[in-house]
């Protein structure tokens, strides 16, 4: 039976590569927590705009801000997603939006809101998700 003799230099080595390894998954984490803000602008006929991982929400709302075309309003997601949903039968009419822990709920929530307001063939003419939505 032998005896097993690991230098000190290949130790050092060791803890610094454990060191190293944790800093990174410790950063990774704090990445994507704080780049964790959205948007989803929604408007007339259909207009849209969406902003995901964003590092704020007031940013987020202004990007998604920009993209939408008319008098849009902006909803903000964190952690979360947003659809927006229009009657294709008439994109000028009704239209629904919702923000929800996950997207099959506000997809669900955005259309049945269509409905709600009149909308004849209601589907989804939007979506996004921020990183941990």
């Amino acid at each position: 039976m032998g005896i097993l003799i690991v230098s000190t230099a290949a130790a050092q080595r060791r803890a610094l590569f454990i060191l190293a390894l944790t800093l990174v998954i410790g950063a990774s984490r704090f990445v994507t927590e704080s780049w964790a803000a959205g948007a989803l602008a929604v408007g007339k006929c259909g207009a849209y705009g969406q902003a995901y991982d964003y590092p704020a929400e007031a940013t987020a709302r202004a990007a998604a801000l920009r993209q939408c075309k008319g008098d849009c309003t902006a909803v903000t997601m964190k952690r979360a997603c947003a659809a927006f949903a229009i009657d294709m039968a008439k994109p000028c009419g009704a239209h629904g939006y919702a923000v929800k822990p996950k997207i099959s709920s506000s997809l669900n929530a955005a259309t049945k809101k269509c409905y709600e307001f009149g909308g004849k063939e209601c589907v989804i003419r939007a979506w996004a998700c921020d990183a941990k939505g």
